[in-house]
Parts: C-alpha cells; structure tokens; sequence
C-alpha cells in the first residue's frame, strides 16, 4: 500500500464502508470464489492522479488483490488508454470497484483541471490551491493540485498565518492585528493579509507583512497595487479566479501569485471505469 497519513486511511475506510454497508448482496449472490482479473480504462483524455489510491482501496478491501499501475502519475492518458490491471478474487474486484473509481475520477479532474492553470501560467506566476476541498478529502485533492502542476497554499489553519478580513473587523484593522499575531506566532514566520482596497494595501505595507493577498480586485486595480507595492512586499492575487479570466490577471502587473479554488471545488470527475477481462 502506498505511504498515506492516517487521514486518508480512515477515509478509504469510510468509503467502503458506506458502500458496502453489511454487505455487498448482489456479488454474493452471483460471484462464487473464483479469481479473475481486469483492466482499469479511461474513456476520456485526463491527467492521471489517484492510481495509488486506488490500490489502496483494494488493498483494504481484500490485502490478497494484486493491483499494477501502467502509466505514471501525472502523464496524459489518452481515451481508450489502460491505466492499470489487477488481479484477484472476482467478488473483491467487483466489491471494490465503484469505490476506487470513485477516488480516482475525481483526483483524475483536479489533476486535469490544474494542468490546464500551470499550462496557461507557463511560469510566469505560481497559481496555488485553496482551502476551498471536499471535506475530508483536503490531502487528495492537494495531492492532485501537485500532480496537475500547480503549488498548495496552507494545507490548513495550522501551518501558515493569514489574517483575513473577518480577522481584521474582530481586531478592529490590520495594524492591530498584525502587531497580535506578531506576538504570538513562531519566530520568523511569515504573516499575509487580504485586503480589498488600495488603501487596506498600503496599511498592511505599512505593517510591513511579507505577503499580501489582493482580495477580488480587477486587473486595472491590480496594476495599481503592484505600482504602490514596489516590490516592498511578496502579492497574491485571489477572488473568482478562473482559467477565462486568469490571462488578465497575469498581463496585470508582476504579481508572485494566484490562487483559487476554482481546481478543486468546480472540476469534474473524469469517466473512467473497470472491465473484468
């Protein structure tokens, strides 16, 4: 089985479980103990992601399933191209099916969609992921943000300060709470805030924060921040970033960053499925 953290364990496990409930009847009704194989295929060109996951599945599921992947994660597979074959008891191989397709789909159309960011960034600015993941399923969904060829932000709340701005009406301004969670916060962390004016712009320069997050401004107002920053601070564009509009942003100003959570919270699972052969 792949390296998962415990998270992803209990996730595969939650799914199997919420699948088969207190059994799979109709396979134990059909399926007697026969072994078979069969093949996993993509009816669609995608980025592969998920393969791993997959094997897992199966893995949990029944540790006496052979499971080969044969394409690499992150290759573009063509439709009609094999992702992977396996081996087994055919009622493990049927039971198992839908859910590992089911994680693989998905993480196939994050993975997709955020190639088709970093294809159209072409490096001149680091698109990132947010927050913005299926519940519980945040370290996959990240996973294939990576493997499409885009970079996370936070994974969560506990590794990385952003002050946002319902940070900033409880604190009463950015100044204030800046100089609050420079008191608390490890040394040599970095601090980012999101600001939704020019003028919120020049307050969180004036606190000298390291990263400042340009919260749904247009690319004209863009532009005038990038001027007004000067190089002084490390910008992030976000707010309804979306690969129609992300050509606009980039052409804006030299910015270090856009993220969105348009990869993971608007892509479309990928048609994939599984033949016994």
């Amino acid at each position: 089985m792949v390296n998962l953290p415990p998270l992803v364990h209990r996730l595969i496990e939650l799914a199997l479980e919420e699948d088969l409930g207190s059994g799979d009847i109709t396979t134990e009704a059909l399926v007697d103990e026969r072994e078979g194989q069969a093949r996993i295929r993509t009816k669609e060109s995608c980025v592969i992601c998920g393969l791993g996951i997959a094997g897992a599945v199966f893995e949990k599921l029944d540790s006496s399933v052979q499971f080969l992947s044969l394409i690499e994660e992150g290759s573009l597979a063509e439709s009609g191209s094999y992702l992977a074959e396996l081996k087994g008891p055919l009622a493990s191989l049927l039971t198992g099916e839908r859910t590992a397709l089911n994680f693989l789909q998905r993480m196939c159309g994050v993975a997709s969609l955020s190639r088709q960011f970093a294809d159209r960034a072409a490096g001149r600015v680091v698109i990132l992921d947010s927050r913005k993941t299926v519940p519980g399923w945040r370290w996959l969904d990240k996973m294939a943000v990576r493997t499409g060829g885009c970079t996370n932000h936070r994974m969560g709340l506990y590794d990385g300060v952003l002050i946002k701005d319902n940070h900033i009406s409880v604190c009463g301004g950015i100044t204030e709470g800046v100089r609050r969670a420079r008191m608390k916060i490890p040394h040599g962390m970095s601090i980012e805030v999101e600001v939704d004016s020019l003028d919120g712009l020049r307050e969180a320069l004036d606190a000298r924060v390291e990263i400042i997050m340009l919260d749904n401004f247009s690319p004209d107002k863009v532009a005038d921040a990038v001027q007004i920053t000067g190089g002084s601070a490390l910008l992030e564009i976000s707010g309804g970033i979306t690969l129609d509009n992300l050509e606009d942003y980039i052409q804006s100003g030299e910015v270090d960053y856009i993220s969105t959570g348009f990869m993971t919270h608007s892509a479309l699972s990928k048609d994939i499925s599984m033949e016994i052969m």
